[in-house]
């Protein structure tokens, strides 16, 4: 049997409807910013693997410190336990992270690192005998798949069979522009009607809704409302962190400092499934306390993995290099190149680019579902043409390992450009 053969007799695939799907590409090796299959045709990721692999595939950096660490100490439990490995990333985290994070707690993935953050915001009022149960997010947010994370996500057909299963979530507008007042107003409303414990965002840019963009102002904006009302702030990096919107984080370009951060995906370099959250003092305070109920009981088996760890540190590393920096701004101007050329083209409606982030939404005769016919006709058009693309609808978007190659970007470009002109 082949591998397909045998992946359709024993698996079961995330986001995918299995009598209508076809039949998954089976990966057999990877390097750099390329990909094999079982038969030798070569793909280009110019998605980094779902956004988590921006050093590229099988990077030897990453694979020698965690080879390294797999032979000192694998993993130990970190209830009752610490190790060198942890203390050494959350040092390194806070070198960098926005100067008011004080406190690491690690888990996972995005969604548990975003589960813990709500967590922490409800029983944080909790702790103080003030009863908060709203979490302001986003009208098309996207936080993960865990109860919470999904709560707060906006995007229906992902949540539509647990409605009224929730906890309580009010979604605002996106302040993109010309609509910032409306996404001011609409939180100053919702705080004066709702107990609102806290609000979390994707900064700058809305990943899964087709890379929404919008301005550090106006999030800022919404965050000095937060504040005045005493409304606890979580920035949801987890696609944004570690480099995709031109500096570290995208909190970088915001004036304001959140209380929670959500950091996941690319801080192992696309190597081993771990999660971070980062919390002021002052909320890690408001656990802290003679009463043991005001803990935070939750936690995860693999929590603060020492593999993960020495990984994280290797990729962090690798991130602030001369080189990693000056790829990220070669991509970046690529990008502002190919947007320059292909927001004129009469079937695209706009282009826009952050970073190492590019989009562009391409018109159709009809509303695009999120898995529609224009996104299936354009994933498989991509796929036939070697380069790995997951459209959101009728929008296609880029989001390349920064060690992709000049030759390598142009490949997407024209593959891109092909596209436009077939659909």
């Amino acid at each position: 049997m082949t591998l397909t053969e045998k992946d359709s007799q024993y698996l079961w695939h995330p986001y995918t409807q299995h009598k209508t799907a076809q039949t998954p590409i089976a990966i057999s090796r990877g390097e750099g910013a390329l990909l094999w299959d079982e038969n030798g045709k070569e793909y280009i990721d110019a998605i980094a693997s779902w956004w988590v692999n921006p050093f590229g595939h099988s990077n030897r950096f990453i694979a020698d410190a965690i080879y390294k660490q797999l032979t000192t100490l694998e993993h130990v439990l970190f209830g009752g336990f610490t190790h060198e490995p942890a203390i050494k990333v959350a040092e390194k985290l806070i070198e960098i992270l926005p100067k008011n994070q004080q406190k690491i707690f690690f888990s996972d993935n995005g969604s548990t690192a975003v589960e813990v953050a709500i967590k922490v915001a409800l029983q944080f009022f909790f702790n103080k005998n003030e009863k908060r149960t709203t979490i302001i997010a986003f009208e098309n947010a996207f936080h993960g798949d865990t109860f919470a994370a999904m709560a707060a996500s906006g995007i229906s057909f992902y949540t539509q069979a647990f409605q009224g299963m929730f906890i309580d979530v009010v979604r605002i507008p996106v302040p993109v522009k010309g609509q910032e007042q409306e996404s001011y107003d609409a939180l100053k409303d919702v705080i004066q009607k709702h107990n609102c414990a806290g609000f979390i965002f994707e900064p700058l840019v809305q990943g899964a809704a087709g890379m929404v963009m919008y301005e550090p102002e106006a999030l800022a904006k919404l965050m000095q409302i937060c504040k005045e009302h005493n409304v606890l702030t979580i920035a949801d990096e987890v696609m944004t962190g570690f480099g995709k919107t031109g500096k570290t984080f995208a909190m970088d370009y915001v004036t304001e400092v959140p209380d929670m951060i959500c950091l996941s995906k690319a801080l192992t370099g696309g190597t081993i499934p771990m999660a971070i959250t980062t919390f002021t003092q002052e909320v890690f305070d408001a656990f802290y306390d003679d009463d043991i109920n005001k803990a935070l009981f939750h936690g995860h088996t693999f929590t603060a993995n020492p593999t993960g760890c020495a990984a994280a540190l290797a990729s962090i590393d690798l991130l602030h290099t001369e080189e990693m920096q000056a790829n990220i701004e070669r991509i970046h101007k690529s990008h502002l190149g190919f947007q320059k050329k292909i927001e004129k083209h009469s079937k695209v409606i706009t282009a826009r680019t952050l970073g190492v982030i590019f989009a562009v939404e391409i018109k159709s005769e009809s509303e695009e579902s999120y898995y529609g016919s224009m996104r299936t006709k354009l994933y498989n058009f991509f796929i036939e043409k070697g380069v790995v693309l997951r459209p959101v609808g009728n929008i296609v978007y880029i989001l390349p390992p920064y060690i992709m190659s000049d030759e390598q970007l142009q490949k997407v470009y024209k593959t891109i450009e092909d596209a436009i002109e077939m659909v």
